[in-house]
This record gives C-alpha cells, structure tokens and sequence, in this order.
C-alpha cells in the first residue's frame, strides 16, 4: 500500500448531510493527485457508517462509543493515522482546492506544527454570521503570520512523528490548546500561514448555537478547574460573573477593527448579547459545579 502523502481526521458529529459536504471536497483534493489518507472517526453509529463507507469506499471509517468527546475521536484517528504529515479539520469545515498541498508545503521549510485561517462559508443569516464572529472573531483576516501563540485546531497539520511524542498528553482528552501549550513549552513552534484558508460551513438556529457555546464554555471551565479546591473554584466562578460584557466587547473590538465586517457586526449586535450571556453560564456552571457531560455534547 502507498503511503498518504496526508492524513485528514475528521470527526463525525454533525451527520450525513454535513459529513458528506466536508468528504466531497476532500476527494476533489484526492482527484487532484494528492495521495490522502481521509479518517472518519464517527460516534453517530452504524447507519452513518455504512453511508460514509458506501459513498467514500476509501475513506478509513473508525467507529467510535456514542459519549465520544472530539478530542478523544481525534486521539482515535492519531492512532490509525499512516502519513508522515497528519491534519485535522472538522466536519464543516470546507477545504478549498490546492489546500493539502498548502498544507504539506507549510512542512518542507522544517516546522512540525502548522496552522490556517478559518473564513465564514454559511453566509446565508445573520445567526450562522452572528454565531461565526462570537467563536472565530479573532480569525477574521488578515491575522500574523510566523510564529504564534495558538493555531485554530479544525485547519492545522502536524508532522505524526511528533504527535507520537506527545501521546500522553492527547489521551487526557483535552482541546487542542491543551496539547499546543505542552508543544510550546518544550520549545516546539507553532506557525501560522494565514494564507491556507478552510470555509467553516455550519448553519445554526438560535436556540443551537446559544446550548453550543453554553456546553462548550461549562466543558472548558471544568476542565480548567479539574482538581481544583473549592477556594479557587469559587474565585473562578466569581470571576466568570462579569465575563459577558468583557467577551463582548472583546468581540466588537475585534470585529470593528476590520472595516468589511463591520455592517455584518452591527446586524449581528442583539444575538452577540444572547451567545456571550450562554457563554458566560457555561462558566459559572463549570467552574462551579465541573464540566459534567458537557464535552461529549459538543458538536
């Protein structure tokens, strides 16, 4: 067997109609001559299985329990990964043509960790547009290039021999940030080349995105928050009281800062309010009262 010059992990979460968008660009890149390794790892069970295996005979489809958490499922597609370079995305996430390409280049000049952008490709209301800056405001381009603090974890690629390496720490289970600061700490570089973009394609209906942002900030708080006394627990949750004004005007600042978006911002104004309120209960609950299942909620 020919070894990938790729691995793509791909989570699957979302179902077909989803999956499906994300996996069909992912073959216009394998008809392009870049030699993919595609790894479905799928906790939606067998219906979805069966439809990713008949639709995409060559794609690695790994079964995954149905309380899967993402970053387990892509611990999972680590482990079955054979390139020499392993990315991973997200299933709505679009990549665009040339982008494996883009990718395995980002490698050749030494790096081991290397990062994209991520642009808005559900476009069509002011929710998905509104739910889009609330999570990726601080990817709205142009964003540095070079070395950088945090990459995006659904458009970044990693050399496998060095994933190898850090093994203990992806199977505690944590976000991508979580394995980027024990790269960092050790010296290893992250490198962000704005110009590999992916379409972040997720349509989402108010009351979705506000129980989203909800369970993933409960989850990240939890986890912050793991083992922690009951003193540092309640600072955090006291702390967690005045996050919605901060995170929003964070957010605006962001947003404003590029002229483009800002008649998209002012539309998306009153649902900012809603997203950033969920945001900040999901805090207070996971600092105060742990993450629950909040992770394996996550979509």
């Amino acid at each position: 067997m020919t070894t990938p010059d790729l691995s793509v992990v791909v989570p699957s979460v979302n179902g077909p109609p989803i999956l499906f968008e994300c996996l069909d660009a992912l073959l216009r890149e394998s008809a392009s001559g870049a030699r993919l390794e595609v790894i479905v790892v799928d906790r939606l069970g067998p219906a979805v299985r069966s439809a990713v295996a008949a639709r995409f005979p060559a794609a690695v489809v790994v079964p995954a329990d149905a309380g899967a958490t993402i970053p387990e499922m892509r611990a999972l597609a680590f482990d079955r990964a054979t390139g020499d370079a392993v990315a991973v995305i997200e299933d709505h996430v679009i990549v665009p043509d040339g982008w494996a390409r883009q990718m395995l280049e980002s490698l050749l000049s030494g790096h081991d960790v290397v990062g994209g952008s991520v642009e808005n490709a559900a476009t069509g209301t002011t929710t998905d547009w509104a739910a889009f800056l609330c999570e990726y405001s601080h990817l709205l381009p142009p964003i540095p290039g070079g070395e950088v603090d945090a990459l995006t974890g659904n458009n970044v690629v990693y050399r496998r021999s060095l994933l190898e390496r850090y093994r203990a720490t992806i199977a505690k289970g944590r976000w991508e940030d979580y394995l980027h600061a024990a790269m960092r700490r050790d010296g290893v570089r992250l490198v962000c080349h704005p110009e590999i973009v992916v379409g972040h394609k997720m349509h989402y209906r108010v009351r979705d995105y506000v129980g989203q942002r909800y369970l993933y900030a409960r989850a990240y708080a939890g986890l912050r928050v793991a083992g922690a006394g009951a003193a540092r627990r309640f600072a955090m949750t006291l702390g967690a009281l005045v996050l919605p004004p901060v995170l929003f005007v964070r957010i605006v600042r962001r947003v404003a800062a590029k002229p483009a978006y800002r008649p998209t911002l002012v539309r998306s104004l009153p649902l900012l309010v809603l997203f950033v309120t969920a945001w900040a209960a999901g805090e207070i609950v996971g600092y105060s009262a742990g993450s629950g299942n909040a992770l394996a909620r996550v979509t």
